[in-house]
């Protein structure tokens, strides 16, 4: 539960307890703290008990734990009964990106030497499409059209 809390740390709250409280009452309070956490762990208890009571033997396995989000998601990568860990291991990004870019490469030569395409046969030229935005040339008195949707 304190795991986090270094001995500089706790050296520290507990001389802020006695100043605070006093080294009269220190005791006493100390005693009161811990009654309260029993008791709040003896109803959180007694609370699992009546709700894995309520589910039925169907849920005897089941952790409350697991609602925790990064638990079951954990759990559930962790079981392999969807394969993940051989897809995990059989994908290389590597190697894929590097069949991806062969097969771009192999198909814009075999376009280019094989028998022509629509879009070539449509008038324009078997090269390759200039796909960079370039503006139009226009008179400089020429005003822009006018997009009443663009303001």
């Amino acid at each position: 539960m304190f795991n986090d809390i270094g001995p500089l740390e706790l050296v520290t709250l507990v001389v802020l307890a006695v100043l605070v409280f006093g080294p009269d009452k220190l005791p006493k309070m100390i005693q009161d703290v811990t009654r309260t956490i029993r008791k709040i762990r003896e109803f959180s208890e007694s609370a699992k008990a009546d709700i894995r009571e309520e589910l039925g033997p169907e849920f005897k396995d089941f952790e409350f734990e697991d609602l925790n989000p990064k638990t079951f998601i954990r759990k559930q990568l962790d079981n392999d009964e969807l394969g993940l860990k051989e897809i995990r291991n059989g994908f290389d990004l590597k190697k894929e990106m590097a069949e991806v870019t062969d097969a771009v490469h192999s198909r814009d030569t075999d376009s280019s030497s094989s028998s022509p395409s629509p879009s070539s046969s449509s008038g324009t030229s078997g090269g390759p499409i200039d796909m960079t935005k370039k503006p139009e040339k226009t008179d400089p008195d020429e005003r822009p059209p006018f997009d009443a949707d663009a303001t």
